[in-house]
């Protein structure tokens, strides 16, 4: 009987960690973001946050749309505390017509016009490269930020996804370079894929010959690939972090005597995108790179590569 309760035990902490576990780290850390808010507005106004009620979330959306907060902010904001609602036990009916019409009623208001960071295109990513080059720094700084910079940008990745890189994951072949992901934002459950970088005519430019310019100057051979330097220049074995890259990508911007107010670490995959969609690419093989499901936003970044194709105005001689 013991040995069975034992085991009744050990099954319900096994449950209690697949539980935890259902959802990203990162995705569960900005669900209780965004409820911490909705406490905050709470507490202010004398609400009770937990359990709530459809006419409560109602007037926090709309003090929300009243701070200028994006639309698709606010739907975020709306699907966490539902999620915090139910991780902790309680029902909370978000499709409540309050909350439904009151959501129409804020996009009607504000329309629904997102602006986007703006994408690092070539002619920027040519000019960070120079001004990283030109900088008073060790030349294994320069190769570890230019490399950063190469493999962002020609793999299309998140920041993510560049700092969580490990040197077990690269794959030298006659081609090029062959890089497995292990888990990205649309692949919760880890199976992986792998990128393909090919070796660029241009060896300035080139992601392949950088990176191997950068593994042989820093003698990394285990772990991961792109780490701290502490003081001094000195290589740690401290995995950089997804704040850093997009702190770095904005100091070189402004060295490069671009503003980057209008960037961040995303630049480096949506120029990718645009970039791919100017050179004529097609929809499918930009998605087998960034590893968007949907074509929603690819579209978007085709159709903003090609505003200047095919433009009528450019039918008009004056």
């Amino acid at each position: 009987m013991k040995y069975l309760v034992t085991d009744i035990k050990a099954l319900q902490e096994e449950t209690l960690k697949n539980l935890q576990n259902s959802k990203a780290i990162n995705t569960v850390r900005a669900y209780k973001s965004d409820f911490k808010d909705f406490g905050l507005f709470c507490v202010q106004n004398g609400f009770k946050n937990l359990p709530s009620d459809p006419k409560i979330v109602s007037l926090y959306l709309t003090h929300l749309s009243t701070k200028e907060v994006k639309l698709s902010t606010i739907k975020r904001r709306l699907v966490s505390i539902g999620v915090i609602h139910k991780m902790k036990g309680h029902y909370l009916d978000t499709k409540h017509p309050v909350i439904v019409e009151n959501i129409m009623g804020i996009k009607r208001r504000k329309g629904t016009v997102q602006k986007g960071k703006k994408p690092i295109l070539i002619n920027d990513l040519k000019r960070i490269l120079k001004v990283i080059d030109e900088q008073n720094i060790q030349d294994i700084k320069k190769l570890r930020d230019k490399s950063i910079i190469l493999i962002g940008f020609s793999g299309g990745f998140r920041r993510n996804e560049i700092v969580s890189l490990d040197y077990e994951d690269l794959d030298f072949v006659y081609e090029g370079l062959k890089i497995t992901v292990k888990r990205s934002k649309t692949d919760q459950f880890g199976e992986g894929s792998i990128k393909a970088l090919p070796y660029f005519e241009e060896s300035l430019y080139c992601p392949v010959t950088i990176l191997k310019r950068w593994l042989n100057i820093s003698k990394i051979r285990k772990g991961p690939l792109f780490r701290r330097f502490s003081k001094g220049s000195k290589l740690t074995s401290y995995r950089l972090t997804d704040q850093t890259v997009a702190l770095l990508i904005k100091d070189y911007l402004n060295i490069a005597g671009i503003d980057s107010k209008n960037y961040s670490g995303h630049s480096l995959r949506s120029g990718f995108a645009t970039s791919a969609a100017e050179s004529g690419a097609e929809e499918r093989s930009i998605m087998a790179m960034t590893g968007h499901k949907s074509t929603e936003m690819v579209r978007r970044y085709i159709k903003e590569a090609n505003l200047f194709k095919n433009n009528a105005l450019s039918k008009i001689k004056l």
